[in-house]
Order: C-alpha cells, then sequence, then structure tokens
C-alpha cells in the first residue's frame, strides 16, 4: 500500500478495529453456542438460580427448555468450530 492510498484510508482505521473486534466476538458466541459445556454450565446456574430463588419455576423451564434444544441442535461442537450445520 503506498503513502497516499495508506492516508486516504486512515480515517478508515476505526472502522476497521470495530469491525474486526466485532468479527472476533461473533466467532467467539458461536463457537460458545455450539460447545455442550458451556450449555451445561448455563444449565448449572440456572438451577442454582432456582434454587436460591433468583428466578421462578416459570423462568427456569422455559429457559432449560432453550438450552436443551441448544444440546439437540444438529450443530456439534468438536473442540474447534462447530459442525454439521449451517455457520
Amino acid at each position: 500500500m503506498g503513502l497516499v492510498s495508506g492516508l486516504l484510508l486512515l480515517p478508515l482505521a476505526p472502522v476497521r478495529g470495530t469491525l474486526w473486534v466485532a468479527d472476533h466476538l461473533l466467532r467467539e458466541a458461536e463457537r460458545q453456542r455450539g460447545d455442550p459445556r458451556a450449555v451445561q454450565a448455563r444449565l448449572a446456574e440456572l438451577n442454582r438460580a432456582l434454587e436460591e430463588g433468583a428466578i421462578d419455576e416459570a423462568a427456569f423451564e422455559e429457559e432449560e427448555e432453550r438450552l436443551l434444544a441448544r444440546l439437540d441442535s444438529p450443530v456439534r461442537y468438536t473442540g474447534g468450530r462447530p459442525v454439521g450445520g449451517a455457520l
């Protein structure tokens, strides 16, 4: 990249940096979403919240159903990236 084009693109650097961060956050969220360990940890947190009275039975059941559906998803975690479904 030449000096002139570098100077012309300089105002876009914050935007490109923000997009890079957003892309990495999205990838990490997708990785965690497909990881059964993350779902199991969230289920454990949910059980504690119910036992401590922080949430009611209806909220527990709604979130539990959503989490269990994630475990039944055709996308499976392989330690690196989810496989078996659309990304």
